[in-house]
């Protein structure tokens, strides 16, 4: 049976603690690899005919990529955690190759294509914050690599943000049909981290966890019903998706990288018939007051739903 849950290094591979490509029995579109580097380490990023976007996770990074034989270095400054607000991210062109050094945690999305869109330098106060949901349904949510905000050829990327005790990727829904103007057919990545919730001391802050469920739709079989932490790795390849739940006590994050055959690139969702009716709840319910969650050294002039 296909494997579509991965513990934090059961990927590792080449200096990578986690590798998802085509490699991988029915995974096609998207990819993503995960990285933790010390002062002097590096990663490369050495094929064309895959587009990129590189996102911080904790710390800063330089990627000196080449393209049409220019070379460019760009400073990506990062952020403390995944929980301290948006980073600066680059996309990067599928004629391009990189190398990336730096200190900490960073991430690279990826999708095969040969169309050609142009690399980009997305610095974190260009990310629109969306805040969505309402009550314990609250998830905050940075759009730099989807439609509305990126040019990109067919990666759709965001992250998302669940204070300790709510509820996102929610209601269950699915994207596994193409449907034009209702549903478009997208394989996705779930990459998690959390942590203690902010002012929070915990005994073993590396037991941090959340809850992330995927079950059948008509276009297949999956079953995942896993606590969910650091570094860990959800794949869906079809079926309805959520909730990914934060646990009293600890936030949840997820990175979503998202691609699939279509033409039309495009995110277009079809909740559960069964738990659809939910979101009629939040219509009266503010949003959690907790959020947005910004960097605690800098964000006291950061208010509202988006920047």
């Amino acid at each position: 049976m296909t494997r579509w849950f991965h513990e934090r290094g059961s990927l590792a591979q080449d200096g990578w603690e986690s590798v998802i490509d085509g490699s991988l029995p029915g995974w096609e579109h998207t990819g993503l690899r995960v990285a933790r580097l010390a002062s002097g380490d590096q990663v490369a990023l050495d094929t064309n005919g895959v587009e990129r976007i590189i996102v911080p996770l904790a710390g800063s990074f330089t990627v000196t990529h080449a393209e049409a034989g220019t070379e460019i270095v760009t400073e990506l400054a990062g952020r403390a955690s995944v929980f301290d607000g948006p980073t600066d991210v680059l996309y990067l062109s599928a004629a391009a190759t990189a190398r990336i050094t730096g200190t900490g945690r960073v991430a690279v999305a990826t999708s095969p294509t040969s169309d050609l869109r142009p690399t980009r330098h997305i610095a974190a106060a260009e990310t629109p914050v969306e805040l969505r949901g309402a009550g314990t349904s609250s998830r905050q949510v940075h759009n730099f690599g989807t439609p509305g905000t990126l040019d990109a050829a067919r990666l759709i990327v965001c992250e998302v943000i669940t204070p300790h005790g709510n509820w996102s990727s929610y209601p269950p829904h699915k994207h596994d049909e193409q449907v034009p103007g209702h549903e478009s057919q997208l394989e996705e990545i779930y990459y998690f981290e959390a942590e203690p919730t902010r002012g929070a001391t915990a005994p073993d802050p590396d037991a941090a966890f959340g809850m992330f469920s995927t079950y059948s739709s008509p276009a297949g079989d999956i079953d995942i019903h896993a606590m969910v932490r650091t570094g860990d790795v959800a794949l869906v390849p079809y079926g309805f998706h959520g909730p990914a739940v934060a646990a009293p006590g600890y936030d949840l994050y997820y990175l979503n990288v998202m691609a699939g055959p279509g033409a039309e690139r495009a995110w277009l969702i079809s909740d559960d018939p069964a738990h659809g009716w939910v979101r009629d709840l939040w219509t009266d319910e503010a949003v959690d007051p907790r959020l947005p969650y910004v960097g605690l050294e800098d964000g006291s002039d950061q208010e509202g739903t988006s920047r």
